[in-house]
């Protein structure tokens, strides 16, 4: 079954600034409205996506319901008045680059929402790479279920390590039609974008795409015994606005007859694909630094987590570097008494900080009054676990290809898996497409 379809996608016209159209996603920056108010100066009376969008810094703010009616507004005068002008049905290539070495490489298609689960335990062709927490649905779906037109910044990975979908298109972009080429507002860099109408080109795209998802390959790249269920695309970013806009589809699709529900265009969700191996995407381990806690109780309980769960827990107070490999995941414990190895032999999971954080997780709910951070560098857990009654835990770098076999074989992904890209660096809103008959 093929994920994708080609969409018809809604651009700003020709006469639209789109240094003030393209604002940041909204799921950025939601602790510094000062951020979002500088954007607004920014932006000034001009056509602008931030128009359409409820940066999340405002959610469940007294003005919120007044917000939310000013967007619905806006997207209705942005269709009435020729702000935003539909294009023939096809894919945009997109290059966005941030003034580093690469330039991230994207393409702009919709996906098919019925092969799209956020629901723990999903089989579908579509996952999250990391849990949905569903009492975060309801506000966005405030937004989404009566809007007139989708923005998303939804990224959706493919595990293409030959690199045979994207970085074909973006070698031969010259051959298609440059839409745009602009600077991005507030340190977002620069993005261009290029048209690829429906037809031979689309339809090439959309078999290589799915042969990422053929079983027997699907085996081969991930060294599987058995049938585990088939994935093509993991969300990258933004899937939390993918779950909104699943939820707003199955109220949606409860009125509609069989061959409405088979066109309805907010059955398709706009969103940008890139290649885990992308050179641009840097994926980072985020470290763990546990507070308020006993390193002995806490060592004593993880050997006895480990074994009940069939692996064989190591410590030694020897040094040596993190790593993971399919039979053991090793970490570095930091604590007042110095560094420690500790390594759990063959892990019941697939990606090294699943198993760590499946132990924690569970060593947390029983011990109430310790706490937990979320660390990116390796001097600040050493800071941290240098203080008594802290622990650290410094993990294993994250292989790109460890993500995929990670949702495969565990579900999804524990929180606070990995960091990809600095906040500015994030999708940046451009196309739009409508999502009402």
């Amino acid at each position: 079954m093929n994920c994708i379809h080609v969409p018809q996608i809604l651009m700003p016209n020709t006469d639209t600034d789109l240094y003030k159209w393209s604002v940041v996603a909204c799921d950025q920056f939601t602790s510094q409205p000062e951020y979002w108010e500088e954007t607004e100066t920014n932006v000034g009376a001009a056509p602008s996506t931030l128009k359409l969008t409820l940066p999340e810094v405002y959610l469940e703010a007294e003005d919120e319901q007044m917000r939310v009616d000013a967007i619905h507004a806006t997207m209705q005068q942005y269709l009435t008045d020729g702000t935003l002008q539909e294009y023939p049905k096809g894919f945009m290539l997109i290059e966005r680059s941030f003034g580093k070495q690469y330039a991230r490489n994207g393409l702009i298609v919709e996906v098919d929402l019925e092969t799209y689960e956020y629901k723990k335990g999903a089989h579908s062709l579509t996952r999250p790479t990391e849990m949905t927490v569903e009492e975060r649905i309801p506000p966005r779906l405030r937004v989404r279920q009566t809007a007139t037109v989708e923005i998303p910044h939804i990224m959706l990975l493919i595990d293409d390590p030959l690199e045979t979908v994207i970085e074909p298109l973006m070698a031969r972009r010259q051959e298609f039609q440059q839409i745009y080429d602009t600077d991005l507002m507030q340190k977002g860099g620069h993005i261009a974008g290029w048209f690829i109408p429906e037809g031979d080109e689309t339809d090439r795209i959309m078999y290589l795409i799915e042969q990422l998802a053929d079983r027997e390959a699907f085996n081969a790249r991930y060294g599987l015994q058995e049938d585990y269920p088939l994935l093509n695309f993991a969300v990258g970013d933004g899937n939390h606005s993918m779950a909104t806009a699943k939820a707003a589809w199955e109220n949606i699709k409860q009125t509609l007859s069989a061959d409405e529900i088979e066109h309805h265009p907010a059955r398709f969700c706009l969103c940008e694909i890139v290649n885990i191996h992308d050179k641009s995407l840097e994926i980072e381990p985020i470290h763990r630094v546990v507070f308020d806690v006993d390193e002995e109780d806490l060592l004593k309980a993880a050997e006895e987590y480990y074994s009940a769960h069939g692996c064989q827990f190591v410590v030694r107070d020897a040094a040596r570097e993190p790593y993971a490999t399919a039979d053991e995941h090793a970490f570095v414990l930091c604590s007042v008494e110095g560094r420690k190895f500790i390594k759990v032999e063959k892990p019941a999971w697939g990606i090294a900080v699943a198993t760590l954080q499946n132990f924690l997780d569970d060593y947390l709910f029983k011990n109430r009054l310790c706490k937990i951070d979320y660390i990116h560098g390796i001097d600040v857990v050493d800071s941290l676990s240098s203080k008594p009654g802290n622990v650290g835990f410094i993990l294993p770098e994250v292989k790109k290809e460890d993500l995929f076999i990670g949702v495969i074989k565990d579900g999804v992904l524990p929180r606070k898996t990995f960091s990809m890209g600095e906040a500015n660096e994030k999708r940046y809103y451009m196309e739009c497409k409508r999502i009402v008959l």
